[in-house]
């Protein structure tokens, strides 16, 4: 099928109020856990994504009821953590790196043999960070060609509980172990060298399990004790109101609302990043919605600098790094990061396709090795490919608001992994966006 691209012109202030798609990283994990829990949960404000959906076509062919979803609405008959039936085939994840770095973890436990595959952009993504780890712990696991999928699990291999120092804060690959230490002898524990986001302890203890954490370390005792079923609200994602963030941030005149944002504080890095280049982002009526923190935000334009960005803040801010740059593109000065090659192991290399892009509108952007360096400036029209990297393309859908002609972004049909309605949300804010044929 031929993937659309968007034409975007720059047009007026935006205004209005929205409520972004549920967030991805905690629907994932609610449909997991709810399959392996004992009895029926009820999940709502779940992301309709195509990379959740693939995650919920997993959990169904591996024997679990799933019913939905339906406007947001999921009804999943868990079968415990030991409950789970060998698939009739391959399991397709399509283009979900979390779908099957948080399966890995899951499926080297079972008694089982799987095996997991992707499109063509997951078939061609690393795989090994996780792989390794689990093959510590007794696992086999076999990798395609560098380390990369088919990804072939065999079952029915007892697993050691171990102590793991992640080498690069991530969540997947810190959620694949815990998983997997679910079923491991003894206590299974993960080191980071910096936080990340901690949506799966957080919702292990929401779903009854026993997690404990000091400082950087956190632990899960194999068979200490099991999934109770429970409903849960899936709050608004930030990555996805990060792109709405910097657009009310760069268009001169905005004032827009976002309602029941995740304000998980692993994740927040980019509010951060973004108010200490001068956006105005208020935060207000905070409260918890199913064990996560959540506010509604209201942003106004203004003006923004260019800073170095604290190393601190990067593994806070990792998906977000693409609306970071483009606002970073429309800064006074210019903006630094470093210690983020990670991004370099996304849907795409993040940085690689921004900084092409960037340049492709007129932007001053030096890359490095784990970073780049944006001079905000004047933004010209053009043509860029987003890869078919669904933050690209939604990145420089928003980059066209300031740019003096318009904004072709090529190959956007991925957005409906993380965003599905983002057009139609962009528009109901004032967005001169169109779609049209490739």
């Amino acid at each position: 099928m031929a993937s659309p691209d968007y034409l975007v012109t720059a047009a007026g202030p935006l205004q209005g109020t929205i409520r972004v798609p549920g967030d991805k990283s905690i629907s994932h994990r609610a449909v997991i856990l709810a399959a392996l829990a004992r009895g029926q949960s009820v999940i709502t404000g779940l992301l309709e994504g195509e990379d959740v959906l693939g995650t919920i076509g997993a959990f169904r062919a591996l024997g679990v009821s799933i019913k939905g979803p339906d406007r947001g609405r999921l009804v999943v008959d868990g079968v415990g953590l030991h409950g789970l039936k060998a698939p009739a085939g391959v399991l397709d994840l399509g283009n979900s790196g979390t779908s099957m770095r948080l399966l890995t973890g899951l499926l080297c436990a079972q008694p089982f043999a799987t095996e997991l595959v992707g499109d063509d952009s997951l078939m061609k993504r690393p795989m090994e960070r996780v792989a390794s780890p689990l093959r510590l712990m007794g696992a086999v696991i076999h990798t395609g060609e560098g380390g990369r999928p088919p990804l072939q699990i065999e079952g029915g291999r007892p697993l050691r509980a171990m102590t793991y120092t992640l080498p690069v804060a991530s969540a997947q690959v810190k959620s694949a172990i815990l998983l997997a230490g679910l079923y491991a002898q003894g206590r299974t524990t993960v080191i980071e060298p910096a936080p990340s986001r901690d949506h799966t302890e957080r919702m292990l203890a929401g779903f009854g399990y026993p997690v404990s954490r000091d400082g950087h370390a956190i632990s899960v005792v194999g068979g200490a004790g099991e999934l109770r079923a429970t409903s849960l609200d899936v709050p608004a994602d930030l990555s996805s109101a990060a792109f709405f963030l910097v657009a009310a941030s760069i268009v001169p005149g905005s004032d827009i609302r976002l309602e029941q944002v995740g304000m998980n504080p692993t994740r927040t890095g980019v509010i951060a990043i973004l108010r200490a280049m001068g956006a105005r982002i208020e935060v207000d009526h905070e409260r918890q919605v199913g064990g996560e923190q959540v506010a509604d935000l209201r942003v106004t334009a203004s003006g923004l600098q260019g800073i170095p960005i604290p190393p601190e803040l990067v593994p806070l801010a990792i998906d977000e790094f693409p609306a970071i740059f483009v606002a970073a593109a429309c800064a006074v000065g210019t903006t630094v990061l470093r210690g983020a090659e990670e991004l370099r192991v996304k849907e795409s290399d993040r940085l690689a396709l921004m900084a092409q892009g960037l340049k492709a509108l007129g932007v001053v952007v030096q890359e490095f090795p784990d970073g780049l360096a944006i001079t905000g400036g004047p933004l010209a029209g053009g043509v860029i490919d987003s890869g078919g990297d669904h933050r690209i393309a939604m990145a420089f859908a928003i980059a066209g608001l300031r740019a003096a002609a318009p904004v072709r972004v090529r190959d956007c049909r991925n957005v409906a992994t993380s965003f599905p309605g983002f057009v139609e949300t962009a528009r109901a804010l004032g967005c001169d966006l169109q779609v049209v044929g490739p």
